[in-house]
């Protein structure tokens, strides 16, 4: 035997919490207002909705920000993980018996030891330097450039030849041209 669900006025009612005369003020009070609500097309505002409605879209808002800020993050990561394996796989072997090519990052003075061969090739712009990790590795200017497209504060030294050759007329020692190859 189903016993037929009653409602919540129904179930105050029965268990003695509401008169009937209450109920049914509450219900022609109900009943009024709606058609008070036809008859004049008018809306009643319900707060509890609209700060729901609020609710939701400041919580839409914020999911929006953290996804864009995630978004972000797996960008960057990305571009990281690409530098690194550039780097990996172009770095050039280094000579630890051979000369060393001075530099300098972030105002210190960094030395690294490369063949002879190394070191001319760049000073005249044809390898690069860039800073991988902890440590420094010498890449050809073909990478260094594709490495400075994700993080230009990678390329450490990048010799690139310069066509302009800015002289002012005024400089006593205009006519000295000063080498880029002095070994400290």
């Amino acid at each position: 035997m189903s016993k037929q669900k009653l409602s919540l006025q129904d179930q105050l009612l029965k268990s003695g919490l509401v008169s009937s005369a209450v109920a049914k003020s509450a219900k022609s009070d109900k009943h009024k207002q709606t058609q008070q609500q036809r008859k004049n097309n008018v809306t009643i505002v319900d707060e509890a909705k609209e700060l729901v409605k609020k609710a939701q879209a400041e919580k839409a808002e914020r999911d929006r920000e953290l996804n864009q800020l995630k978004t972000q993050q797996e960008e960057q990561k990305h571009l990281v993980a690409q530098v690194k394996q550039l780097i990996e796989l172009n770095k050039l072997p280094k000579d630890a018996d051979g000369v060393g090519y001075h530099f300098s990052d972030n105002n210190k003075v960094k030395t690294l030891y490369v063949s002879a061969v190394m070191r001319e090739q760049i000073i005249t712009g044809k390898l690069a330097i860039v800073k991988a990790g902890d440590g420094y590795e010498v890449v050809s200017v073909e990478v260094a450039k594709k490495i400075s497209l994700r993080d230009a504060l990678i390329v450490i030294v990048d010799n690139e030849l310069s066509t302009v050759v800015d002289t002012n007329q005024d400089d006593p020692y205009a006519n000295y041209q000063i080498p880029d190859d002095l070994v400290w």
